[in-house]
């Protein structure tokens, strides 16, 4: 009776290396994975270290345990900023998403002229928050913006916006839903172009109207892009610094966050701790705390988000 060895497969075979296919890919990915290991895996590794440290970029880190961790509970100003920073998140999020989606539907139309609204809309993306923030900070100024003469047209009493700790984060929320409202409005024409028309043709027979067409087919089939729209949002606007830094920078200190702190996001203190202070240590668990939090609130975004779509 014939005995038949069966060779036990090597390394390279559980790997995918045995073929030329499979070395091919780890060739194509190796690149990524390399960018990934050093740009983001090292530097996380690293500013945890630093977080549990007293450095200042002129002498070698002293290991200070999570001394930086208990000075956030008695810091005034970190509970300050990242109240400041749930205000933005939770200002801009859900309207930035209710508006690019109207817009959206706007214009998901095959008329006359329909491809130069869209690029009209989503000309702000292209451009830099830099700019933009430059060109809002005019447009706010007290004397001679252009809002407050619309608003004295209209006989509305003049505001003074950036200069008010009562308007100064509202104006940065209103200028940073215009700004990103082009990019979720392609994300949802996109998924708004993915439904099956023939759905709506069926729901037009029916006899459902064009509202309850929008809440009972429209909503549910774009419950994934809404999905993604506002994990990305979420923690987009969570890490808010460029409008800050460019729209509230006052004083020959170069203090930012004004009036009044009301507009000091937790990246605007990690920046003014780490570069002003010197405080990397301080700063490094200022932003694991970011991270945390950021973490919090996308798991939950994930649990109350959860969608089943079929068609």
């Amino acid at each position: 009776m014939a005995v038949t060895a069966v060779s036990k497969p090597d390394w390279r075979n559980r790997l995918g290396l045995g073929s030329r296919g499979g070395l091919a890919g780890y060739m194509f990915v190796g690149p990524s994975i390399i960018f990934l290991i050093g740009f983001v895996i090292l530097p996380i590794i690293l500013a945890f270290y630093y977080s549990l440290t007293d450095y200042d970029l002129m002498q070698a880190p002293r290991f200070a345990g999570f001394k930086n961790y208990l000075n956030l509970l008695s810091d005034t100003q970190y509970p300050q900023s990242l109240t400041n920073t749930l205000y933005f998140a939770f200002g801009t999020v859900p309207t930035g998403i209710v508006t690019s989606l109207l817009l959206a539907v706007l214009i998901n139309r095959q008329i006359r002229g329909i491809y130069t609204f869209r690029a009209l809309f989503y000309m702000p993306v292209v451009s830099s928050f830099v700019s933009v923030s430059l060109i809002w900070l005019w447009m706010y100024e007290p004397q001679f913006g252009l809002l407050n003469d619309g608003l004295e047209t209209l006989g509305l009493p003049r505001l003074k916006w950036l200069r008010s700790s009562q308007t100064a984060m509202l104006s940065i929320v209103i200028m940073s839903v215009w700004k990103n409202m082009g990019l979720n409005m392609v994300i949802y024409l996109a998924g708004l172009q993915a439904i099956p028309p023939h759905l709506y043709e069926a729901a037009e027979i029916d006899g459902a109207g064009r509202v309850s067409t929008f809440f009972r087919i429209t909503m549910p089939l774009l419950a994934p892009t809404t999905f993604f729209v506002v994990i990305v949002y979420f923690i987009g606007a969570l890490q808010m610094f460029t409008q800050v830094f460019v729209m509230t920078q006052a004083g020959f200190n170069n203090i930012w966050g004004g009036p009044l702190g009301s507009t000091t996001t937790v990246v605007v203190l990690i920046f003014q701790n780490a570069f002003q202070y010197l405080k990397m240590g301080y700063a490094s668990a200022m932003s694991f705390m970011l991270f945390i939090v950021i973490g919090v609130i996308t798991l939950v975004n994930v649990r109350l988000l959860r969608y089943d779509v079929g068609y």
